[in-house]
């Protein structure tokens, strides 16, 4: 689900840069005191995994900023600008956190310095949620300060008191020894990096209620300026057709999907089929077709390639020209990749294009899908022999293994040998 984020970052910073935009892009890493929820109350979840795994905070922190950029890498998603991790930002969290207490829009607490939301107007003019209807209590988290002055300020600094007695990550700061709530890091580095406002801010639906419209409050409250120009929310990815959690028993990472012979770039073009405001449905059926799609889409630039077709350098067929036009409109309209993902398939098989224009624009579009088909090599695997590969497969889960077998044999005697994975397979020449 995370990585479906940030493959449409990726797209919507790709399509950028190819209408001709300069992108200062930057992607945090929230490297201390992320409480359990968006709210402030619960268990600390770098402390969680540092008790469960034995290792430092900084060490888990370490750890899985190496596997996500190792996934990230794998999905050919482009480097950010900037990597910024909260720990480093700590100084310029606590100079914000000053100006809003002697601006009197903080105040502290035992506890605590909260920000009070009262003294922003129009705090919910994101989430366009009533305060009034809210109920104090009536969620799962508990209300661990009885000194908050309203049910929904919400923490900018935790003193090492009370349920954070024993916090394992904290700082000196004028006001006793804390750490940072979660809100005021993400809008510390956005300020840092890419100034007081910024054009576009991603992330999920989930945060839009507490966690953006904080940002939001904190943000335009220190610097009196409008904080972001564009939202872009991403909807949740599901699991046959379930929330991915691990109560559900179904959260999956990129390692789980390679174990099964899946190529990372099939679950790149798996991305590709719902625009991000949309929820997407993941099946390993859904990921099989869309490995047999890509697949086919190399064997098409593969076809190119042994007939010895060169890419040229502009566009002459009136019909080239128009599909590079209708391609620049879908990317334009909200980043609607599907529609351009389309669109590619159309202009692949149209005959009225000559070979080397399409393979031009082929490549061309990839510059946004991100498939990496620059870098394919001749080594063409027929059409036919994928479907055979398939056919197994669907064989070998009905556990028709006769089946399977002549289908192997098949497969072998067309010059191919299918190496079996957990739940995939591979295909080779002999």
């Amino acid at each position: 689900g995370n990585l479906r984020a940030m493959v449409w970052a990726d797209l919507i910073r790709r399509t950028f840069e190819y209408l001709g935009y300069q992108v200062i892009f930057a992607r945090n890493y929230t490297d201390v005191g992320h409480l359990v929820s968006d709210a402030d109350e619960g268990e600390d979840k770098m402390e969680k995994a540092a008790k469960r795994e034995k290792l430092t905070p900084r060490q888990i922190a370490q750890k899985y900023i190496d596997i996500f950029e190792k996934d990230t890498t794998l999905l050919n998603i482009k480097e950010p600008t900037y990597k910024p991790r909260a720990t480093e930002y700590i100084s310029e969290m606590i100079k914000m956190i000053d100006k809003l207490l002697k601006d009197n829009i903080a105040y502290p607490t035992d506890l605590a310095i909260y920000f009070d939301v009262t003294k922003f107007k129009d705090y919910t003019k994101l989430s366009r949620q009533k305060l009034n209807l809210q109920l104090p209590n009536a969620g799962k988290g508990k209300v661990a300060d009885p000194q908050k002055k309203n049910f929904y300020d919400f923490a900018l600094w935790f003193f090492k008191k009370g349920e954070h007695k024993n916090a394992l990550q904290t700082w000196p700061s004028p006001w006793g020894e804390g750490f940072p709530g979660w809100h005021i890091e993400c809008s510390v580095m956005a300020i840092k990096l890419l100034g007081e406002t910024i054009d576009i801010h991603m992330g999920g639906v989930e945060h839009i209620p507490i966690h953006h419209t904080n940002e939001i409050a904190q943000s335009e409250s220190y610097t009196s300026k409008k904080f972001v120009n564009y939202w872009l929310h991403n909807e949740h990815l599901l699991v046959d057709n379930k929330k991915m959690s691990k109560s559900e028993g179904n959260v999956l990472t990129l390692n789980d999907v390679i174990k099964k012979g899946f190529d990372p770039l099939d679950l790149r073009y798996f991305y590709l089929q719902a625009h991000y405001r949309s929820q997407q449905n993941f099946t390993y059926q859904a990921l099989s077709a869309s490995r047999q799609a890509r697949l086919k889409l190399i064997n098409k630039l593969k076809s190119w390639l042994a007939n010895k077709i060169e890419p040229i350098s502009k566009l002459t067929n009136s019909y080239a020209i128009k599909y590079q036009n209708q391609f620049i409109e879908n990317i334009s309209n909200d980043f609607n990749i599907p529609e351009a993902l389309s669109l590619t398939w159309k202009m692949v098989d149209d005959q009225n294009i000559p070979e080397a224009q399409r393979y031009s624009l082929l490549i061309n579009f990839d510059q946004i899908l991100g498939l990496k088909l620059k870098e394919i090599s001749l080594d063409i695997i027929p059409n036919e022999i994928i479907q055979l590969a398939e056919e197994r497969q669907s064989a070998r889960k009905l556990k028709n293994y006769q089946k399977a077998d002549q289908l192997r044999k098949k497969i072998e005697s067309l010059g191919y040998t299918i190496e079996d994975m957990v739940d995939g397979y591979k295909i080779k020449r002999k």
